[in-house]
């Protein structure tokens, strides 16, 4: 079973390194002979750097793949929700990235070629998104760095969230969010085509209350890394204060054998889980998104 590491940290980037370094041999296995990285960062906002993934842990794990692993290209690739590309990475500093690291690209996801998926919702009804085929590329690494966040739809948005929703065009996002159930349902299902690689979660300084983008900041001090993103995002969410059987896609993913539900079965090296637990606020809509639960018993009657 793969590993989640956690470390303790006030620093962003020297607690991403921490976090890595941990599971260097889990990670060596991941990467193999692979020399192409793709991080996809999470701006669902250009504009509110509180809802977007911090800088110096992008670095971090630059450079930790760079001293540590045969990389010969690095793409930084995303399509934010609400404003540019290019505004999120002018105004969140990105651009000094590619001033230490000139081999650095940055990709507006939605430049790509768009693969059109069919999805299903609640009542039946089929609708379709399209994604970045620079997504479904196996010869990139792909890496899911992400702030640790309460959403207002899904309850906790992490590193699976940050791929599946990032990844989807423009104009097409809005899609997604056509009832609880189906919503958390999609997510699941795109993530079996879209699973990061690595996962990469930064709660130096998190957001609670009314996230992913109006939500206040809560100082927790704490990251974590997995090859597993499924089992990473159980392990946060539980950390957070939050029951991961609540929470949709991780139910419906860990139904599906991609990890483990109960966060006390997986392997964790570096702190003690329960150590780490603290209490977001919720979003004020957490009560109706368990709705989501509702419609899973009817399915099941």
């Amino acid at each position: 079973m793969a590993s989640i590491s956690i470390v303790r940290s006030d620093d962003s980037y020297e607690g991403a390194i921490k976090a890595l370094k941990l599971i260097r041999d889990e990670l060596a296995e991941k990467i193999r002979k692979r020399r192409k990285v793709l991080i996809k960062p999470n701006f669902v906002s250009a504009f509110r750097e509180l809802a977007a993934t911090p800088r110096e842990s992008v670095e971090a794990i630059i450079e930790f793949l760079k001293e540590n692993f045969n990389i010969s290209e690095i793409i930084i690739g995303e399509s934010p929700a609400i404003g540019s590309f290019e505004s999120a990475l002018r105004n969140y500093g990105y651009h000094q990235l590619k001033e230490k690291h000139p081999e650095i690209q940055f990709i507006d996801l939605d430049s790509y070629d768009q693969r059109e998926i069919s999805l299903d919702d609640e009542r039946g009804e089929k609708f379709r998104v399209y994604v970045s085929e620079l997504m479904f590329n196996d010869d990139f690494i792909k890496i899911s760095p992400c702030r640790a966040k309460t959403h207002d739809t899904v309850i906790v948005t992490l590193s699976i969230k940050n791929m599946v929703m990032g990844s989807i065009r423009r104009g097409y996002k809005s899609e997604m969010h056509r009832g609880y159930y189906s919503i958390n349902y999609n997510i699941a299902r795109l993530a079996s085509k879209l699973m990061p690689d690595i996962g990469l979660i930064d709660g130096v300084y998190g957001m609670e209350g009314d996230g992913p983008v109006r939500g206040e900041p809560k100082k927790w001090g704490v990251i974590l890394a997995s090859i597993n993103p499924v089992n990473l995002d159980v392990a946060a969410s539980y950390a957070m204060g939050f029951d991961p059987r609540k929470i949709g896609y991780l139910y419906f993913l860990t139904s599906w054998g991609y990890g483990e539900i109960d966060p006390h079965k997986i392997r964790i090296v570096g702190e003690e889980l329960d150590y780490v637990k603290t209490r977001f606020k919720p979003h004020r809509s957490y009560r109706q998104q368990l709705s989501w639960m509702e419609r899973l018993s009817r399915r099941s009657a």
